[in-house]
């Protein structure tokens, strides 16, 4: 019997010391998976013409949100190449267009998906305008009068001057670029004489520009604020002269990260990143 009670003894011992150690192995684990837990990457596809003013408002709100491990991956494109990427099943959580009309189709096609996707649907929304200047290096535009008809017999008149904008089929500002020569009757002659380069987008565009490969660019007036172009190099085009540029954008995941962001886009403090940058305010 004495062995017996000396085997109880240490078996029972054995247990409490199991009991008493599960506990803290049980934390040390959970502790051990959440540091090295990772928040995931908040994928945007954004219009070119973002590339100078979307960091600061990203570097704004990972400082107000003290978000110093919110990874934020973004991609610069067109805004139908990202369109076309978004159809082909690229994973963005977010599509910032510069025009109303890609956010819209992708609403409408989300909303008539049956495949049992679970991500939402969302509607698009909009989070600035932006504003078309013409911008030129090797000619001073400081003396022409700023009335639409002067421009334009500019722009005519110089025979010999090469004018870039961006494609009109896929970027935004090269539509409303397209639109302004129209509404002057000079994009037609203009094409004839093949004196009009088109750009892929409003980047390549203001390349073109930038380095006096073309006379003349329409620009996005965002890119000359943010090089600090000098007042004789550019004019901002009255925005009644070019169909407005609504820039309208959609989350395209089921994302609270993407939905937070969003709303800060469109808060009075967003919307201050974009009138310093050279767009006008839609609050």
């Amino acid at each position: 019997m004495g062995r017996l009670t000396v085997a109880v003894s240490v078996f029972t011992g054995l247990i409490l010391m199991l009991s008493a150690c599960t506990p803290d192995n049980t934390n040390h684990k959970a502790d051990s998976v959440n540091s090295t837990e990772q928040t995931p990457t908040l994928r945007i596809a954004a219009a070119a013409n973002l590339s100078d003013v979307l960091p600061e408002i990203i570097e704004g709100y990972q400082a107000d949100k003290a978000l110093d491990d919110q990874s934020i991956d973004v991609t610069y494109a067109s805004s139908g190449k990202l369109y076309t990427q978004i159809k082909a099943g690229a994973p963005y959580d977010i599509y910032l267009s510069a025009n109303q009309e890609f956010p819209a189709k992708l609403a409408k096609e989300k909303a008539s998906q049956v495949d049992g996707s679970n991500d939402a649907t969302y509607q698009p929304f909009t989070y600035t305008q932006g504003q078309l200047a013409l911008y030129s290096v090797p000619k001073p535009l400081d003396k022409i009068d700023t009335a639409s008809a002067s421009l334009a017999d500019v722009l005519m008149n110089d025979d010999n001057a090469k004018i870039t904008i961006a494609n009109p089929e896929l970027a935004p500002y090269g539509t409303s670029a397209k639109a302004y020569l129209q509404s002057q009757h000079i994009y037609e002659l203009l094409s004839k004489k093949k004196r009009i380069i088109q750009a892929e987008n409003i980047s390549q565009a203001f390349q073109y520009a930038h380095t006096a490969s073309v006379d003349y660019g329409f620009v996005a007036q965002s890119q000359l604020v943010a090089i600090k172009a000098q007042p004789e190099q550019f004019i901002t085009l009255k925005p009644d002269t070019y169909p407005a540029i609504l820039q309208d954008g959609i989350v395209i995941s089921d994302s609270n990260r993407a939905l937070d962001f969003t709303s800060y886009l469109r808060s009075a403090v967003g919307q201050q990143y974009f009138v310093q940058a050279g767009y006008l305010s839609v609050q």
